[in-house]
């Protein structure tokens, strides 16, 4: 087993899993519930954890999430290709028409 992301917030590791998963990888949370042990371990030992079950599928997760990531991490408004509604950043569907975000769009930075 090998851990491929750790977040101080349980929420990200959550919704780091549920992409993993839905990629096919076996995974398992550690430390999902030692936040009380904060104070006696140093906070980053309490952090959860998301590991992956097969070392093979270690550098496959790591990459999905990256990928994941910086789509979250997008700082630019893009163009809705069905209706031309311009977005924000967090939007990955137009606000207008329910359009989904092109990958080519979103990797140009549009």
């Amino acid at each position: 087993m090998k851990k491929v992301y750790t977040h101080e917030s349980l929420m990200f590791v959550h919704n780091a899993k549920h992409f993993v998963e839905e990629a096919g990888i076996n995974c398992i949370m550690k430390n999902e519930y030692a936040s009380g042990g904060a104070g006696d371990l140093s906070p980053f030992d309490t952090w959860p954890e998301l590991w992956v079950v097969d070392d093979s599928d270690y550098e496959q997760a790591v990459a999905l999430l990256q990928k994941v990531f910086e789509k979250e991490q997008q700082t630019t408004e893009w163009q809705c290709p069905q209706c031309g509604e311009t977005n924000g950043p967090a939007f990955e569907f137009c606000w207008k028409c329910g359009s989904e975000i092109l990958e080519d769009l979103s990797e140009e930075g549009k």
